[in-house]
């Protein structure tokens, strides 16, 4: 009977000791800033921080600006990334390690995030960029990101001020398909017919813009980018090979 009462009072006692479930998760996670700078429930090694910057600003050379982006764009990202739509070998297991109302918080506190200009005034851009090419179906990259790489809408990301070497490499990656997470595979159509000096041409100049926070999108804008992204995905017959 000893033995019993012992075994019992030895089981309370490390109970007591374990804390509840999922208590120490939630005191990483109660908001999107604790996610972001203590990579919530996948440990510190997960932090946003380590890569993306205090404030959210990148590293300048190849890991894109995160603050003031659109919510909606951010969350889906990482949902895509979770569900691996868009596939990556550092983010996809980061964003794994968030539940959807984790993503939703962190998405949430890199878009109230201020963003600030780079000194200097940029120059014209390129014609591809502002025009498009007719002749090769191409639509204007502007029509959907903006004359200015402010974004369009919370589907089209802003990409001005984003380091040029991650433009380059997230246009390398619809081109050869390894990104399909694009609404109608817009993108992956819009990147097909780009040369490799088009896309390294449009990549830096868009760095040079400033970063500022795009203004309010207005219903006008949001339906020409909406009906140029279907004309677009229409006329190339979009085509997605198997997983």
């Amino acid at each position: 009977m000893r033995t019993a009462i012992l075994i019992v009072l030895a089981a309370g006692l490390a109970a007591g000791c374990r804390p509840a479930a999922n208590q120490t998760g939630d005191a990483f996670t109660a908001t999107g800033e604790l996610i972001a700078l203590s990579g919530g429930e996948g440990g510190a090694t997960n932090a946003c921080f380590a890569c993306h910057g205090l404030r959210g600003e990148g590293d300048g050379v190849a890991t894109p600006r995160l603050a003031g982006l659109e919510a909606g764009y951010l969350q889906k990202q990482l949902d895509d990334y979770a569900a691996d739509l868009r596939h990556d070998e550092i983010m996809t297991p980061i964003a794994r390690h968030l539940g959807h109302d984790d993503r939703r918080a962190v998405a949430a506190y890199y878009a109230a995030l201020p963003v600030t200009d780079p000194a200097g005034s940029p120059t014209q851009g390129p014609g591809l960029y502002l025009t498009g090419d007719p002749a090769r179906g191409l639509v204007a990259c502007a029509v959907c990101h903006g004359p200015t790489g402010q974004g369009v809408g919370p589907a089209n990301p802003a990409l001005a001020g984003q380091p040029a070497s991650y433009t380059v490499e997230q246009l390398r990656r619809w081109l050869r398909s390894e990104r399909r997470n694009d609404p109608r595979g817009v993108m992956t159509a819009a990147a097909a017919p780009l040369t490799e000096p088009e896309i390294r041409a449009i990549a830096v100049w868009l760095e040079t813009l400033p970063s500022s926070r795009p203004p309010d999108t207005d219903v006008a804008s949001l339906s020409a980018a909406g009906t140029a992204s279907a004309r677009l995905a229409a006329s190339h017959g979009i085509h997605r090979p198997g997983r």
